[in-house]
């Protein structure tokens, strides 16, 4: 009896660390390793490589449904691990199009994750009476909208972002929990 009550609590254990050692994936692609190795296996699944900007790998593709979206793949160069992956989804110029395409991508990711952990999306001055309107507020930072779902691998945060020039954008991000811990242990370390 107690040979099979050890070899139980091994296999809870085995099994418990082989979920702590999982990565979370964008597109099938596990978060982990180096900046080139991860914009490899980017460019192998059909993305194109724009370039680097301040440690960002920069890629463009089809994602979720999406034509031409811009992919981000960070990593910390102190550490070079990819810890975070950012999808900004095609710009909409009206309020209508923009919650339209958060609201699909949404339920996506609740199907997929589940109901999401939090939940905020709100005007800071009360909903506006019109689409123009509403535009504005998140042009005048006014205007608070993502969800966030929370997965044993990492979080995944959806949100409605403003850009340069009067554009308005989905942002989708990735961050994967081991290595953000990672990167953060190594923040700390700098403390």
């Amino acid at each position: 009896m107690k040979k099979i009550l050890l070899c139980f609590v091994s296999v809870l254990f085995a099994i418990s660390a082989m979920a702590q050692s999982e990565h979370l994936s964008f597109k099938g692609v596990p978060i982990d390793g180096t900046l080139d190795q991860y914009v490899a296996k980017m460019k192998a699944a059909g993305f194109t490589y724009l370039g680097q900007q301040d440690g960002t790998a920069i890629l463009r593709g089809d994602f979720a449904g999406f034509k031409g979206c811009t992919v981000g793949v960070s990593t910390l160069k102190s550490v070079n691990v990819v810890s975070t992956i950012g999808v900004i989804f095609p710009s909409c110029d009206d309020w209508s199009s923009l919650e339209q395409n958060y609201d699909h991508l949404k339920s996506m990711l609740t199907e997929k994750y589940g109901q999401p952990s939090d939940v905020v999306e709100r005007f800071q001055n009360g909903t506006p009476r019109d689409n123009n309107s509403r535009l504005h507020e998140l042009f005048m930072d006014r205007c608070t909208w993502y969800t966030t779902f929370t997965t044993p691998k990492g979080d995944i945060q959806l949100s409605l972002q403003k850009g340069e020039y009067s554009s308005y954008f989905v942002l989708l991000k990735y961050y994967d929990k081991i290595n953000t811990d990672t990167v953060r242990q190594q923040a700390m370390d700098d403390l």
